[in-house]
C-alpha cells in the first residue's frame, strides 16, 4: 500500500493495490517522507474508504487520541448493539467528544440533561454511554458530566436511524435550516462553508432542536442561567444571532424557545462564526 499524503503524524492518505484511495490511521504513519510504500500493515489500526471532504477537515482539527477513543467506543458498541451502525459514527462521535471537552473547558457547568427516558428506551446504547464516559475520563484525565452518557447514547441511537423526518415534514425542516443559515450569514457578514463538519454538526443540532420544539420537549432539566447570562454579556452579537434564530423558529412552529435552547444555539453559532472568521 502506497502512502501518498500526510494528514498528521498518525493519519495518512493511501492507495491500495487496486488504486483505490483510503485514509489509514496508525501511530507514526505520517513520519516518513511521502510518498512511500507501507509494507508493515500491522502499523495500521483503522482504514476508511470513500471519505467525504468534510471528514478530511475534521482529521486536521481533532487530536488523533480522540479518534482512537471514538474507535474504541464504537468497537465496544458493535459487540453489544446488534443493529448496523453507520461507519461515519466514528467521526461524528469524535467531533462530539472534542466539543464536549471544549465545552468543559470554556463553559464549565454547561450540560445537557441526563434522560431517564433514554435510559429506559435504549438500555444498550445507554450502557455504551456509561462505558464511553468512563473511558474518556480515564484516558484524557477529565471529568465529563453524567449528562454525556445520554448525549453519547443518542449518537448510537441516531446511527441506526436514516432520517429524523420524512416527506413534507423533512422538506419543511430543510427550509427552516436553509433560512437559519442565511440568518447567520447576514448577521455576521460571512459565507458559511456548508461542506465543513462544523456546519454539519450544527445542522444536526438544528434538526433535533426543531424536533424538540415540535414535540414540546425543550432542554430544561439543567439550570444554565448563570452561563447564559455571562455569555450574553460577553458575546452580545452571538446572543442576538442566536435569539434571531430562535425567534424565527418560534414564528415558524408557533413555539417559545427557552433560554437553555438559546444558550446552546449561542455555543454552536459561536463555533461556526469563529470557524469562518479564522479560516
Amino acid at each position: 500500500m502506497q502512502v501518498v499524503k500526510k494528514i498528521n503524524n498518525n493519519v495518512v492518505v493511501c492507495l491500495d493495490q487496486h488504486g483505490e484511495e483510503l485514509v489509514a490511521f496508525g501511530k507514526g504513519l505520517g513520519f516518513p517522507k511521502v510518498p512511500y510504500e507501507l509494507v508493515d500493515m500491522s502499523k495500521v489500526s483503522m482504514t476508511f474508504y470513500k471519505l467525504n471532504y468534510q471528514y478530511y477537515q475534521l482529521l486536521k482539527e481533532i487530536p488523533t487520541e480522540i479518534f482512537d477513543l471514538s474507535a474504541a467506543i464504537v468497537d465496544h458498541a458493535q459487540k453489544i448493539i446488534p443493529e448496523f451502525l453507520n461507519p461515519n459514527i466514528i467521526f461524528s462521535l469524535a467531533d462530539h467528544i472534542n466539543f464536549a471537552i471544549t465545552r468543559l473547558t470554556h463553559y464549565q457547568g454547561a450540560q445537557l440533561p441526563f434522560s431517564y427516558d433514554v435510559e429506559q428506551l435504549y438500555p444498550k446504547e445507554t450502557a455504551v454511554g456509561y462505558y464511553a464516559v468512563k473511558l474518556i475520563n480515564r484516558r484524557l484525565d477529565v471529568e465529563l458530566p453524567v449528562s454525556e452518557v445520554t448525549a453519547i447514547a443518542m449518537h448510537f441511537v441516531n446511527s441506526q436511524t436514516v432520517d429524523l423526518a420524512t416527506g413534507s415534514e423533512a422538506q419543511n425542516d430543510d427550509d427552516i435550516i436553509k433560512n437559519i443559515t442565511k440568518i447567520i450569514e447576514q448577521e455576521f457578514e460571512i459565507i458559511i462553508n456548508q461542506t465543513e463538519f462544523t456546519y454539519n454538526r450544527f445542522v444536526m443540532h438544528l434538526r433535533y432542536y426543531i424536533k424538540r420544539m415540535n414535540e414540546h420537549e425543550q432542554i430544561s432539566e439543567n439550570d444554565n442561567s448563570k452561563l447564559f447570562n455571562t455569555m450574553k454579556k460577553d458575546e452580545p452579537q452571538i446572543y442576538l444571532g442566536a435569539k434571531r434564530i430562535a425567534d424565527y423558529v418560534d414564528d415558524q412552529l408557533e413555539t417559545h424557545s427557552n433560554n437553555d435552547e438559546i444558550f446552546y444555539l449561542m455555543i454552536y453559532v459561536k463555533r461556526i462564526v469563529n470557524k469562518e472568521l479564522n479560516s
